[in-house]
């Protein structure tokens, strides 16, 4: 169930939104707590929460501090304009030269490289080269086969005299090297106003989205530490043992236009001790087609009832879990929590996920 709430600005308390949220709720009796509930935070309010916004003058600054070269390859970034286009435009504003080096005729959220986006009418490649003009950069695009057998020695490429910095662009399973978005904002800049700007250390300008044309907001930091205290102040508030997620993209792709939604690095940034781990489930449905396939009735229910009590505490290879999901608890919980809340205009950004772990036995 989505929960509204405030809009949340720079300097709100999360947490206390979350109890008076909760409070609210339950005190015109439309939900209520029990042990083992999950409360599901979307990562947007929390970054907007901590002010961990950067501008593409931040990312120049950045570059500049780390004597960055003014020719930049960048491989593999993501195409979508709300993810990458004030990354590039930063990037732009420092650069003299960028290549874009695309593996394929889409990138790894399934974004068309090339022609126009079936969805948005735009041809994204012209777009970025907008982009890059404006900031008098010059851009181009080249096509590349998979770069995984790259060496750190190849990060740097040197063409017609020229260093050029090679940063990995994609979102997940990038070369394992420190110039990645990853690394790009991994630590505060100073502006010139003395104030530190935004930055996420275990991410970067990963999982960003646009807030304006000069302005990201960055994926949220210490979100495990914001889950502990969450659930601490639910258990004193009242009584109930829950768990608590921070959620970003689900991982799940849209069979229409075939677009991976899974643009984060991560489907939870942060969660409690208790959504460690995978199912270990039967599959009930072929238990009643198959081992139990004579019973019906309370004598199936009871049959079912005690396979899953005396079942393995490790069913991995067992067949009597094909068919089951053992993906984590954490990328299963955020992508029930992500298509509940959606994008849009709903203004749930809370979600209360209720007997998810409860089983046929119980």
């Amino acid at each position: 169930m989505g929960l509204q709430c405030p809009i949340v600005k720079k300097g709100d308390n999360i947490a206390d939104i979350v109890i008076n949220t909760l409070t609210s709720y339950i005190a015109d009796s439309t939900i209520s707590l029990n042990d083992k509930d999950v409360i599901c935070i979307t990562e947007s309010i929390v970054a907007r929460a901590q002010g961990n916004y950067v501008t593409t003058d931040d990312i120049v600054q950045f570059l500049n501090e780390n004597n960055a070269p003014t020719d930049i390859v960048l491989y593999s970034p993501i195409m979508s304009r709300n993810r990458f286009s004030v990354i590039l435009r930063g990037i732009a504003r420092y650069a003299v030269n960028i290549s874009i080096i695309l593996n394929g005729n889409f990138d790894e959220q399934g974004n068309p490289n090339y022609g126009k986006n079936l969805f948005t009418g735009v041809d994204i490649q012209d777009y970025y080269k907008q982009i890059a003009d404006e900031e008098h950069c010059d851009l181009t695009f080249e096509q590349m086969d998979d770069l995984k057998n790259q060496n750190e020695e190849d990060f740097f490429y040197r063409r017609s005299g020229k260093t050029w910095m090679f940063i990995d662009a994609r979102c997940h399973n990038a070369i394992e090297s420190k110039y990645t978005l990853k690394w790009l904002m991994s630590s505060a800049v100073k502006r010139k106003d003395g104030n530190y700007s935004g930055y996420n250390a275990d991410y970067g300008v990963l999982g960003s989205n646009k807030a304006d044309d000069e302005t990201l907001k960055l994926f949220p930091r210490n979100c495990f530490d914001l889950c502990k205290d969450i659930q601490l102040k639910i258990k004193n508030q009242f009584g109930k043992q829950v768990e608590v997620l921070v959620y970003g993209d689900g991982c799940f792709k849209d069979p229409i236009g075939g677009i991976w939604e899974f643009a984060d690095p991560v489907t939870c940034p942060g969660y409690t001790s208790g959504l460690f781990g995978t199912p270990n489930e039967l599959k009930l449905k072929a238990l009643a087609d198959g081992k139990f396939s004579e019973l019906s009735g309370d004598e199936l229910r009871q049959a079912i009832q005690n396979e899953i009590k005396t079942k393995d505490s490790n069913l991995i290879g067992n067949m009597a879990s094909q068919g089951t999901t053992p993906r984590r608890y954490v990328d299963l919980l955020a992508s029930l929590a992500d298509l509940t809340s959606g994008s849009g205009d709903k203004g749930t950004p809370i979600v209360l996920i209720k007997n998810y772990f409860t089983n046929y036995a119980e």
